[in-house]
């Protein structure tokens, strides 16, 4: 076909959709919410695109949230009031949680936010939900549901699908008093109402502002003529954001939230999408052969499906039926064998009993011996006696050692069976998946654990996995608690069809073990080995770098998702170098977390190179820190100041009284324990000895901080092992933030986990 021929089609096709001759006809499923499984009613465009009823955006905050929300807006829902939604019904909410844990499944999540919210805002953030048709998790911003565009085109496609499916239910006039109410001829879009012919002329009098009001065929669905922008309602949408996804006004284009986006005029964005669409439609109509081929090969694979399936049922029944049938066999046989046993030792004991019952008196053989001794010929007694005598004496002996015939222990015929049961549990179709392995250097253990896992290298899919966990104990639990029901038993969560998993809600401070294993098709492989991690002693902690505080952009290079810090001996620290004459110190350059604690325990863990310099972590009040970043110690050495504390250059220096700080030093694959006093205590008795050798340890691959603000005081661990390296007496008279000081080349990475609910907002 030449290009002159295709785009003639093209237009032609074009042509027939704008008419509406394209039939509306198997698309249901494309007009069906994802959540009531309904047809669309008033449905609202998401952030990342997706449509989904007014209604059930409303009852899945009411689901996800039990406090106050945006009901919707004038802009999104016309009409509609203000007020909170009556509670959904119990089926419609057990779908809603079904949308909602399906996600869960997923190895990783991710958020999506819309425009209207910004990561500064001091609104506390309840109005997240669940996207069903992707799983992210879609932040509405401040002004909830009154931020979402209404899709008037899916609701006019829904709305002819609706008449077109009930042809002969007939909308009537809105005007008309029954029972003489007429039949609607006409809907007026400036009144939203519908009319029959009398009372249209009626209504729309010749000559009057209302005759040129739009009019189109009987419909239910009243939309504006012109869509308004939901963040600024008196304004008109004329321009599209590229960014974002959707229309925008001109005031958000020039200090709204789309000011640094790029954006298209709407009649651009309107021919280059319509362009882009009725493109893939003609692409679509035009394999419409090859889309019937395929559909073709599709059901011969069902076939094939089908009978391959029945065919291997049959086969797998026949190995069982003679499984079955020589298991019979040997059941036969071996109680045939108890059985011969149990006579035979039966006959030997009852004739033993016959043979004692003879030497009893009055009794056969004790009564012969009698009647032989009466006899008093001696040749005729000699004769009959000899016999008897050794028989008496035989008697006699076995009286004196008793022994029973037979046995009657049946100790041979003990039947152990659990190899085989094993097998027969174990028994399973070729190709059984090995165990995947849990993979230490990913998985991370917090108030949440993220579980990661390599796959076997058989090169074969998996249709999913299962991970099981259970709690092993934990220091603060009494040996009562430990044999609960809660502790050593395996819980399971739902299938994960990724290569991760994250278990929610686990207890602080509490060893878990962790086990996973891979099913393919029905097949499940065996567990993978144990594992167990430690969780820490209190929530984590979220925050990411500051940029702001006392940032030294000369010496300090952060990175854009400000979880990573470097410090670069540039030129400046080279010049500054240069000028000194006789000793002096380069001091730390500082750099905080964005947020701070004033209550509560909370926990981070971050990383540290381990070619860095020196750095220093730990806690600093907002008084200290204020301190630090306005008197800088580049000309003296804080050797002299009062309370340095660990700040001081000197590790043998120690303080009794409580610091508004505390800092540890780390540096050249070494942790420094500070010098213990009565505020301070130590993992080890050689380092609280004060030897400066002892209190050197190998620096750990991650370390944790866990501040307990009420206590005031502040713990270090090793975050791979949770054990204590030191803890101190911290001043919490101010708000603590998470502090970092560096000197010469070092570089810090903050845990994935710590900064990932702030990144992804």
């Amino acid at each position: 076909m030449s290009d002159s021929e295709d785009m003639t089609e093209f237009a032609s096709i074009v042509e027939r959709i704008e008419r509406g001759e394209v039939p509306i006809k198997n698309i249901e499923r494309e007009l069906i919410c994802p959540i009531c499984k309904e047809l669309f009613t008033h449905p609202l465009i998401l952030p990342c695109q997706h449509s989904v009823c007014h209604k059930c955006v409303r009852e899945l905050l009411m689901l996800n949230h039990e406090d106050s929300f945006d009901a919707g807006s004038e802009c999104s829902l016309p009409g509609s009031p203000r007020s909170r939604v009556p509670s959904p019904s119990m089926e419609r909410l057990d779908r809603l949680v079904r949308s909602a844990t399906v996600r869960r499944s997923f190895g990783s999540r991710g958020s999506i936010s819309s425009p209207g919210w910004r990561r500064g805002s001091v609104t506390p953030r309840v109005t997240t939900i669940p996207c069903p048709g992707c799983h992210h998790d879609i932040d509405l911003g401040e002004r909830g549901i009154s931020m979402l565009f209404r899709n008037f085109t899916l609701e006019s496609i829904v709305e002819r699908y609706r008449q077109a499916a009930r042809a002969a239910i007939a909308i009537m006039c809105n005007i008309c008093k029954p029972p003489q109410q007429q039949e609607a001829t006409k809907s007026c879009m400036d009144c939203k109402a519908s009319y029959c012919n009398e009372c249209f002329k009626l209504h729309h009098p010749w000559g009057t502002p209302k005759a040129q009001h739009e009019y189109v065929g009987p419909t239910t669905n009243f939309r504006p003529k012109v869509l308004m922008c939901p963040e600024h309602e008196m304004e008109k949408v004329n321009m599209y954001c590229e960014v974002c996804r959707r229309p925008v006004c001109h005031l958000c284009k020039l200090g709204g939230s789309h000011a640094n986006h790029k954006v298209t005029s709407m009649s651009s964005a309107y021919k280059i999408l319509k362009e882009k669409l009725a493109k893939s439609i003609h692409y679509l109509i035009s394999k419409e052969d090859q889309v019937r081929t395929q559909i073709t090969e599709l059901e011969l694979l069902i076939n094939q499906t089908e009978e391959n399936g029945q065919l291997a049922e049959r086969h797998a029944n026949e190995h069982f039926e003679r499984l079955f049938e020589t298991l019979q066999e040997r059941k036969s046989e071996m109680l045939r064998s108890i059985e011969q046993s149990r006579n035979r030792r039966l006959d030997q004991l009852k004739g033993q009993v016959e043979e004692y019952q003879g030497m009893l008196e009055n009794s056969g053989l004790v009564g012969y011996a009698q009647e032989v001794l009466k006899e008093t010929d001696q040749s005729c007694f000699v004769q009959t006696a000899k016999q008897l005598h050794t028989r008496i004496q035989k008697a006699t002996e076995s009286l004196r050692t008793f022994h029973p015939s037979a046995d009657p222990c049946f100790d041979e015929f003990v039947l152990d069976t659990s190899r085989e049961e094993t097998l027969l549990k174990e028994m399973c179709f070729g190709g059984v998946p090995d165990p995947p392995l849990i993979d230490l250097s990913r998985s991370r253990v917090y108030n949440e654990a993220t579980i990661c896992w390599r796959l076997s290298d058989d090169h074969l899919p998996t249709d999913h996995q299962i991970l099981e966990y259970r709690r092993l104990g934990g220091p603060s639990q009494s040996p009562s608690q430990e044999d609960g029901e809660d502790s050593g038993v395996w819980r399971a969560t739902d299938r994960v069809y990724g290569p991760s998993s994250v278990v929610c809600d686990l207890e602080p401070d509490s060893l878990y073990a962790f086990r996973v294993r891979s099913c393919r098709n029905s097949m499940f492989s065996p567990y993978s080995p144990e594992v167990t991690f430690h969780t820490p002693p209190a929530p984590a902690f979220g925050f990411l770098f500051s940029d702001k505080c006392g940032f030294s952009t000369e010496r300090l290079v952060l990175n854009k998702r400000r979880d990573s810090v470097e410090s670069v001996a540039g030129m400046a620290f080279l010049l500054a170098a240069e000028r000194v004459q006789t000793g002096s110190y380069i001091g730390l350059d500082y750099i905080i977390g964005d947020a701070g604690i004033s209550q509560g325990r909370h926990y981070w863990a971050f990383r540290v190179e381990p070619h860095s310099y020196l750095v220093k972590v730990g806690v600093a009040s907002d008084s200290k820190l204020l301190e630090w970043f306005h008197n800088p110690r580049d000309t003296s050495s804080p050797r002299y100041d009062h309370d340095s504390g660990h700040d001081s250059g000197s590790e043998d220096t120690c303080y009794e009284i409580s610091q508004p700080f505390t800092l540890l030093t780390l540096g050249m694959g070494k942790l420094f324990i500070p010098k213990a006093s009565s505020s301070s205590s130590v993992s080890t008795a050689s380092a609280a000895s004060g030897d400066p050798g002892n209190r050197v340890l190998p620096m750990p691959n991650r370390v944790g901080v866990c501040l307990d603000y009420d206590a005031g005081r502040v713990y270090f661990y090793d975050a791979d092992t949770m054990r204590c390296l030191y803890e101190r007496q911290v001043d919490c008279s101010g708000t603590m933030y998470p502090a970092f000081g560096l000197m010469g080349s070092g570089k810090v990475h903050l845990e994935e986990f710590i900064t990932a609910k702030r990144l992804t907002f």
